[in-house]
């Protein structure tokens, strides 16, 4: 039997009852992934602080949002994956099994961040990303997007 790649699949993104190996371990592996990206947000943020002359200081949550936002956009936008998700071979596709475009991750980063700003859809997102087959959050939801593990790793 041929095996599906996502990058073969123009119109669709793969079905979790017939290709299980896209989804295999996703949930653990993008949790993972988020906590070293924050990690990296966090350590790009501290750089930045001294050249603030320290006054970044008073509005660290706001520069922590800042980069965060521009870190999330600017790595889906250029190969579908924050570079946590890279390091746990996991990218996103569209709606259409593709990879994301520069819209398509502006639009999952606003919805992500909106999220994280109130209690009440993160717990909606994780509870989405357990029971979903496809296991996506909120913002996944919306766009039709979803996490999978990337064609070089299965």
């Amino acid at each position: 039997m041929r095996t599906v790649s996502p990058m073969m699949m123009s119109s669709m993104q793969p079905d979790p009852e017939r290709h299980p190996a896209f989804y295999a371990g996703v949930l653990p592996k993008r949790f993972l992934a988020w906590v070293l990206d924050l990690i990296l947000i966090g350590v790009v943020t501290a750089l930045i602080v001294p050249f603030t002359a320290f006054t970044a200081l008073f509005f660290l949550p706001f520069l922590f949002l800042v980069v965060g936002f521009l870190y999330r956009w600017l790595t889906l936008s250029g190969r579908s994956a924050t570079w946590g998700m890279r390091l746990m071979s996991i990218e996103f596709l569209d709606r259409n099994g593709q990879r994301f475009d520069g819209a398509t991750a502006l639009l999952h980063t606003l919805g992500y961040t909106v999220s994280m700003a109130f209690v009440m859809p993160q717990v909606l997102s994780v509870v989405l990303m357990v029971l979903s087959s496809r296991g996506q959050g909120l913002s996944d939801m919306v766009l039709g997007s979803v996490a999978i593990n990337s064609p070089s790793s299965r």
